[in-house]
């Protein structure tokens, strides 16, 4: 037993991605603080987080960054329908975040906000970098402005038509169409959002960061990226279509103030990521540690993001990076998209789940939410969140198959034995545990996180064919040494899985370790090929999981639906 053990500890260490002596720093791309949590934002935390776990628990050292993106027109925007000033809609919301992401087992090592003194500070450092090394130049533009309004119309500030694919699109992305960031004055027949009149042109200085000569940079660097498929290769298109260089400044009052110039910010998109540094600044502040070792030296840069913010981290933020003598990401990670009930994702045609107003405080389970956005598809494709899949997925994999195998262990071996008995693990009861952590090690390299959920799952289902072949209630009277091996194997198998689940059900995994009679959090991978304590006396159980009925189901489901109707009006 000891060998064989050794023999696979062994074989989790072989081939690791990330050398234990490099440290490795993870994002997640920013939250708009101009709402709440909503399921689309899930679809980067919860891989993110669940990623993260699995280093750890591999031994690596990970520092995980996340904050608040609190610049930009949606917020100004959002203040002006509802009477506040941009501050008071960033505190509401970044607070939220700050209270919510612990309610769903998600802990980063700081969360900070780009509002921040240092973001500030680090953004116009950046930027004079730039500057320094001739990325960054002035160029006098003609902008849309409205007389009615009395001010120039940056960003969400305007609506029209895209020049590319000729969607409708807002002024600074095609939101309807393609997808392409867009230009300040890019616009087809623009239209002033708050009054709908038409804009006049005037003239105004910006600031431009000099992206075409990154060009060289990103055919070389974006190919040997690591992450996901779609992050490589939709920069690489946009990248072969012809760069352009970017505007980096704009009219408004609510942002980081270009030195020297009054009426100008700096985009929200140079801000925002520089926002990944600040944080691990304020980390370095508050715990001793060296940021630069993770921006300018050995350490390795993880980005997980949406799939519509690809163009910004695979093309600016890297340049930005690079021109300013930063170190570039290493991987970035950007998932597919999100769909609610079959539809594209949308807040404003009612396609939406608020995840504290329409799940926590519903008293829904955390842990089955992480599990549904784990499990239900690849990381790249399109995760739809339907309450009918979900009470599927609960009803029969968490409950049916893994809660099942869980329960009726230990509920037996409570019942017959207090305590954990005596028994020899099978060889073939090892070889599905390895078998499971040799996917789950794939998984992780691959950002795949189905891989993980499904290896997962297929060891639930093993362990109810093993209990159910050896039938422990049935030799307990007939030949009580089988039976203890049966129940020995099976508790062992379920050490297992508390180790292995915990990653994406973290507060089932610690309920698990105290009906095992233990109290363990965070326990290394290596834990799952451990001996049992035989001995251990073992608390009464209780069911992980519970069933979702058929009526709440429906009930939810018909919350959607009035949402969806409210909003077309």
């Amino acid at each position: 037993m000891v060998q064989r053990c050794s023999k696979l500890k062994e074989n989790i260490e072989k081939g690791r991605k990330f050398p234990k002596d490099r440290p490795v720093l993870v994002t997640c791309g920013l939250p708009y603080v101009n709402g709440p949590c909503h399921i689309a934002h899930l679809r980067t935390y919860v891989p993110a987080d669940i990623f993260v776990r699995f280093l750890r628990k591999l031994g690596q050292d990970v520092v995980f960054i996340c904050g608040s993106d609190t610049h930009g027109t949606p917020i100004t925007v959002k203040a002006e329908e509802e009477g506040v000033t941009p501050q008071e809609i960033m505190e509401k919301y970044h607070d939220h975040f700050v209270r919510f992401f612990p309610k769903i087992g998600i802990h980063f090592a700081n969360y900070g906000s780009t509002d921040h003194p240092l973001n500030h500070k680090r953004t116009i450092q950046i930027v004079e970098a730039l500057h320094e090394n001739g990325y960054v130049y002035a160029k006098t533009l003609k902008l849309p402005y409205c007389p009615n309004c009395d001010r120039f119309l940056p960003d969400r500030y305007q609506r029209g038509i895209c020049p590319h694919c000729g969607a409708p699109a807002r002024g600074d992305e095609c939101d309807q169409g393609c997808g392409r960031y867009l230009e300040p004055g890019e616009l087809i027949d623009p239209r002033c959002n708050i009054c709908g009149s038409k804009p006049e042109m005037r003239e105004n200085r910006h600031y431009f960061l000099r992206l075409t000569a990154f060009d060289g940079f990103l055919r070389e660097y974006l190919p040997v990226m690591d992450g996901t498929d779609i992050a490589r290769n939709y920069a690489l298109k946009w990248v072969e279509s012809g760069l352009k260089d970017w505007n980096i400044t704009r009219n408004l009052d609510w942002g980081v103030k270009v030195p020297g110039e009054p009426d100008l910010v700096y985009y929200v998109w140079v801000d925002a990521p520089i926002g990944y540094i600040a944080s691990t600044e304020e980390w370095a502040e508050r715990t001793g540690g060296d940021w630069e070792y993770y921006w300018k030296g050995p350490g390795h840069l993880i980005h997980f993001i949406g799939g519509d913010i690809v163009y910004h981290h695979g093309l600016f933020w890297p340049s930005m990076l690079k021109g300013a003598d930063y170190d570039v990401p290493h991987a970035v990670v950007a998932s597919g998209m999100v769909k609610v009930e079959g539809k594209i994702f949308s807040k404003s045609r009612g396609y939406v789940i608020w995840v504290e107003e329409d799940y926590l405080d519903k008293g829904l389970d955390p842990d089955a939410l992480r599990y549904y956005v784990a499990s239900y598809t690849g990381h790249t494709r399109d995760l739809d969140f339907s309450w009918s899949t979900y009470g599927e997925k609960v009803n029969k994999e968490l409950v049916g198959t893994l809660g099942n195998f869980l329960y009726r262990t230990l509920l037996f071996a409570h019942r017959n034995y207090k305590a954990i008995p005596e028994g020899v693990v099978e060889p073939e009861v090892k070889a599905e545990v390895e078998k499971a952590i040799q996917a789950i090690r794939q998984g992780l390299d691959d950002y795949e996180f189905k891989k993980i959920s499904d290896a997962i799952l297929a060891l639930a289902t093993y362990g109810n064919r093993y209990l159910q072949s050896r039938e422990p209630w049935k030799l307990g009277k007939t030949e009580p040494e089988k039976a203890r091996q049966a129940i020995h194997n099976s508790l062992w198998l379920t050490k297992a899985l508390s180790v292995l689940i915990e990653p994406i059900l973290p507060s089932k995994a610690e309920s698990i370790w105290e009906q095992l009679g233990e109290t363990r959090k965070d326990t290394p991978l290596t834990e799952a090929l451990e001996p049992l304590k035989v001995g251990t006396p073992l608390k009464k159980p209780s069911p992980l999981f519970q069933q979702i009925p058929d009526e709440t189901i429906a009930a939810l489901s018909e919350m959607v639906a009035e949402r969806i109707e409210k909003a077309r009006g």
